[in-house]
């Protein structure tokens, strides 16, 4: 009964399951990376995301005072309490930054120099030296940190200084790097599809060729090339190289949507006498808006997130930089592993490219609708 036209597969809930695994494969990610985003960078580094409803075990480090010491025999000894009246709980100890947990609370550790270290659950502890002390001691130990979630990382990344300067240049950036290869790219896509010139099979064969060739090579190139014609590092020298890069995709993604057009209908709009520009704007443009609202999308988003481009071909002062050189050098700069800072900017620079999807991605609706034949 399952090949009968409108009977109901047996394998339906197989196909669920799988979607729905696929789905929960993907927001896994996500998922860590949002909670990360809210959390302190020591207990990133001290737990995983999914842990982060419990006590972290974090390491601190606390100064004796040398002051405080007086003779006991032959020693001297010092005793305190590490929390300095506050409320903790040790779980280990050590005197040496080598090895900050070498023993567990309540025992005494042997330290260097016959001194020795004993650090109680709730702090209390007692150094013995047989030298006079003569700077302050360190006591290193671990304890439980209760989960700890805030919004520090967003307020850095938002109150940070002249980030509302980098927003700006981002779209500077991105929305001319967006429309110029769609411009281009749709005239060269239909006369690649639809105009007999000679030739045209080799530019179809250097366009998906141009495909295969790394972006990185081509960096130092046209940079050169940029300094040559006089618009090397600039807005005007970063919209070349985006258009550059994006050309072949958006060419080849567009020819190939337009070659599967009805060819009736261009055909009757030559017999009518319409020219190969009247086709191109009145007709081949609406039942091609899919394409171009697809790449337009893809466009975006990689110019948006983009950061080597935007390395090579900006000035490398400060009123020019966009999001990502503005996070990557001076919210992080050399604190690389600042994952807090690094989530909550992943989360905050997606907020345009979700807008323009959503956007676009309601056009694109629309286009299918205008391209079909009634």
């Amino acid at each position: 009964m399952d090949n009968i036209a409108g009977t109901k597969s047996s394998l339906t809930w197989a196909v669920n399951l799988s979607v729905i695994f696929l789905v929960v494969l993907w927001l896994i990610p996500t998922v860590g990376l949002l909670v990360s985003s809210f959390r302190d960078r020591d207990q990133i580094s001290a737990s995983g995301w999914w842990l982060s409803p419990f006590a972290v075990e974090q390491n601190f480090q606390a100064k004796i005072p040398a002051g405080e010491a007086r003779q006991d025999g032959e020693f001297f000894v010092i005793e305190g309490n590490i929390f300095s009246g506050g409320e903790g709980e040790v779980i280990r100890f050590g005197g040496a930054r080598s090895n900050p947990t070498v023993a567990a609370a309540g025992e005494t550790a042997e330290l260097t120099r016959d001194r020795s270290l004993t650090v109680q659950e709730n702090g209390d502890f007692v150094y013995r030296s047989p030298a006079e002390i003569s700077r302050d001691p360190s006591v290193y130990y671990s304890t439980a940190t209760p989960p700890d979630f805030s919004l520090d990382n967003y307020q850095t990344i938002l109150f940070s200084n002249n980030m509302d300067i980098a927003f700006i240049n981002t779209l500077t950036v991105t929305i001319p790097a967006t429309i110029i290869p769609i411009l281009i790219a749709a005239f060269a896509a239909y006369a690649l599809a639809w105009m007999d010139f000679a030739g045209r099979g080799l530019l179809i064969a250097m366009v998906v060729g141009l495909l295969v060739v790394p972006l990185q090579l081509a960096l130092v190139p046209l940079l050169q090339f940029h300094n040559s014609i006089g618009i090397g590092q600039s807005f005007l020298g970063i919209w070349m190289a985006h258009t550059g890069f994006g050309l072949p995709l958006a060419i080849y993604l567009l020819r190939n949507y337009m070659v599967g057009l009805p060819r009736d209908i261009i055909e009757s709009a030559k017999v009518d006498g319409a020219t190969d520009f009247q086709v191109f704007t009145k007709i081949v443009l609406p039942l091609s808006f899919p394409a171009l609202a697809s790449f337009a999308i893809f466009q975006f988003l990689w110019t948006w997130n983009d950061l080597l481009v935007a390395k090579v071909f900006l000035p490398s002062n400060a009123e020019s930089w966009v999001m990502t050189v503005k996070i990557a050098d001076d919210l992080l700069g050399s604190r690389g592993g600042d994952w807090g800072i690094l989530a909550s900017a992943a989360f905050i620079s997606i907020a345009v490219p979700l807008v323009v999807f959503f956007t676009m991605q309601r056009y694109l609706v629309r286009g299918l609708l205008a391209g079909s034949v009634k």
